[in-house]
């Protein structure tokens, strides 16, 4: 953002140029309803702040996880059992050899990518151990909420 500043001596007109990403960090929305503090999160919050958010947040994705889980689970077992009731009925006819041979091929292509993805994937785990080190209470209070999520 640039502010304008008019001089009634001169006719140039002067801006003074803004830095958006100062900016962004010193007005953030949870800072506004947390409270306006500096540091890493494991500092910037109290405990109980932190194990509240950690907590919210892991309890809404457990409960999405367990919704869309079900969905899933029932699509997939409803669309399995229909395609054996009509494979029993003579619907349908599956050629189950030729099912593991295509299976088989996909397992070896998946196999090859992983092998390929490797190092991304370790760089991920490796990166994400350390968000969970640097912030214990905040990732306890997610574990946490998740469970509590799942169960409800």
């Amino acid at each position: 953002m640039a502010e304008r500043r008019e001089d009634p001596e001169s006719d140039d007109e002067s801006f003074e140029v803004m830095d958006l990403t100062d900016y962004a960090r010193r007005h953030q929305w949870w800072s506004r309803v947390f409270g306006n503090n500096s540091g890493p999160i494991a500092e910037k919050y109290s405990v109980a702040t932190q194990i509240m958010m950690g907590g919210v947040t892991g309890w809404c994705a457990g409960y999405l996880f367990q919704r869309v889980g079900k969905i899933a689970a029932t699509a997939v077992g409803g669309g399995f059992l229909l395609l054996q009731i009509a494979n029993h009925s003579g619907y349908v006819q599956v050629d189950w050899k030729k099912v593991e041979k295509d299976v088989n091929k996909a397992k070896k292509r998946l196999k090859k990518r992983a092998d390929k993805a490797a190092p991304e994937i370790n760089t991920f785990i490796e990166e994400s151990t350390e968000f969970v080190k640097r912030n214990i209470v905040l990732s306890s209070g997610f574990v946490g909420g998740f469970l509590l999520g799942l169960a409800s």
